[in-house]
């Protein structure tokens, strides 16, 4: 080959390559000036993402703090992002749910978390952001849900047996007189919560009574990350996806064998919208798997957090008991002392208790509301590019101190009390269960789960540290289906029965009642309805 040959050659390439990268690069990268502005990078095309790995939730906390605008863009490898960081904007982008839609997204995240087939991935992408109507399965899944966790005789019936199942198990945990037991908290919260969630749920035939199940799905959780990033992640993600299997073939062997007819009003009614929509039963399954996560990632961080930071805050403690105490009846007739509680009353009458627990979800939430845009469209001022995502990390408005006050980053269990109001922002601002349209239907059930195993704790046990001092962990490897931060270790703990009531049986109940503890700004409207 000659050299005016070779020149040539390079010269060709040069005039296909170059502008098609070009191109290329500015799809991906471009902005367009109507956009929100461009968050700044320490690296070009890859700083966020480097950003990201190594700050995990708080990297947006930083962006928003850097940027100072309502809204801003991170441009990433293949994908735009927009980012909102004010409750205003947020408000709006939840009244455009079907331009900025949620439901794309979360069909897309849930067949390649739950391995769907490509049958199933085409019935639940058909009318999927309900464009058409309330129908299909996207739409009749979502209304299930809701159906079934709405306050109500339904999720009575499950806070009921979920409740039973708890005391069930502080009964057995709970040391004889005068002695101990160490355990570590985090595990002992998990178990316990998995099986009484569970049961409540799927009902006598839960395929989680299996133990093996149980470490199956934790062993998935703990493995969502390299399933939705990895290439080919039966290869590369082997055990979580080999034990998302396992854990679906429980769940099919329960369908086949009649179990959702003794289940939930929640599981009758999911069912019966994917059989309705044709769904395979084996993908029924797989779905269901992913349904695990919703009901189970969050509860026990969230308990966790409540158990550490009430006994490790100074006084807490002991305001919170008193508060449990005054809503605890006692009984001595024909017997041993009985103290009953009341999950009902105890949200009724324990402002300190509630405040503390809001608290919490504020000060360990890390969650992002996200949302597809469907087409090119306004916000407020700001153009959004079609195919884009859209995200409103909680953690953002959380840490906000011209939102909350200069003491934002601290831990402040009267901050929700009624009395306080005028010291904290709008009920808007708090994003532990999301809004709008996709505000989290569960938030009562998960509720109830947590003020009762906590309150229950609180009342019956004493707990300090085995290593002498409370420490909280550190959160960096908290998995990507998370809202609330995991530990990334446990702590060990030493408990022994509360002094003076070694002699106490417990029972722990749950009135029907209409009224709701308002956790969010939708709770306040129902509840003026």
């Amino acid at each position: 080959m000659t050299s005016s040959t070779s020149d040539y050659n390079i010269l060709l390439i040069s005039i296909t390559i170059i502008p098609l990268t070009y191109f290329f690069i500015r799809k991906m990268f471009g902005h367009d000036p109507r956009e929100p502005p461009l968050a700044p990078q320490s690296i070009p095309i890859i700083g966020h993402m480097v950003g990201l790995s190594r700050s995990k939730f708080n990297y947006y906390v930083d962006l928003s703090q850097q940027t100072g605008s309502p809204i801003f863009t991170m441009s990433l490898p293949g994908q735009k992002m927009y980012v909102v960081t004010k409750p205003e904007l947020i408000q709006a982008v939840q009244k455009q749910h079907k331009m900025l839609a949620f439901p794309p997204i979360e069909a897309k995240f849930a067949s390649k978390v739950c391995g769907a087939s490509l049958e199933a991935q085409a019935i639940l992408d058909k009318n999927v952001n309900g464009d058409e109507g309330d129908f299909g399965l996207s739409m009749e899944s979502y209304a299930a849900m809701r159906a079934g966790l709405k306050p109500g005789s339904d999720l009575d019936d499950m806070n009921r047996i979920m409740i039973q199942d708890i005391t069930k198990s502080l009964d057995e945990l709970q040391p004889g007189r005068g002695v101990s037991q160490k355990i570590g908290i985090y595990a002992w919260l998990r178990d316990t919560i998995t099986l009484a969630t569970t049961r409540s749920v799927y009902g006598p035939m839960n395929p989680y009574e299996d133990k093996s199940i149980i470490d199956s799905f934790w062993e998935f959780e703990s493995g969502l990350m390299s399933i939705l990033v990895g290439f080919l992640p039966s290869i590369t993600a082997r055990k979580p996806t080999a034990a998302r299997t396992k854990v679906a073939k429980a769940f099919e062997a329960y369908y086949k064998a009649g179990g959702v007819k003794q289940a939930s009003a929640l599981t009758r009614n999911r069912y019966q919208a994917e059989v309705d929509n044709n769904v395979p039963l084996e993908d029924i399954a797989r779905y269901e798997v992913g349904g695990s996560i919703a009901a189970l990632v969050n509860t026990t961080p969230a308990a966790f957090w409540c158990l550490l930071l009430f006994y490790s805050h100074p006084g807490l403690l002991g305001e919170i008991r008193n508060e449990i105490d005054a809503c605890t009846e006692t009984t001595t007739k024909n017997g041993p002392i009985l103290k009953t509680l009341n999950i009902t009353t105890l949200k009724e009458n324990c402002p300190l208790l509630l405040s503390s627990y809001q608290e919490v979800l504020r000060y360990r939430s890390m969650g992002t509301s996200v949302r597809e845009v469907m087409e090119d469209t306004y916000l407020d001022q700001w153009l959004l590019k079609k195919g884009a995502m859209l995200q409103m990390p909680s953690r953002i408005i959380h840490q906000d101190a011209n939102l909350w006050g200069s003491n934002v980053a601290e831990f402040n269990p009267r901050r929700f009390l009624p009395e306080e109001k005028h010291n904290r922002p709008r009920d808007v601002c708090f994003r532990a269960f999301g809004g709008g349209k996709t505000l989290c239907p569960g938030r009562h059930f998960a509720t109830n789960e947590i003020l009762a195993v906590v309150a229950v704790f609180i009342a019956r046990l004493d707990m300090k540290p085995v290593d002498g001092e409370w420490t909280l962990p550190t959160t960096a490897n908290t998995n990507v289906a998370a809202v609330v931060m995991e530990p990334d270790n446990d702590i060990q703990v030493e408990i022994k029965t509360r002094k003076g009531f070694e002699d106490v049986k417990w029972a722990v109940e749950l009135n029907m009642s209409e009224k709701i503890f308002a956790i969010v700004t939708e709770d306040s409207a129902e509840t003026e309805q």
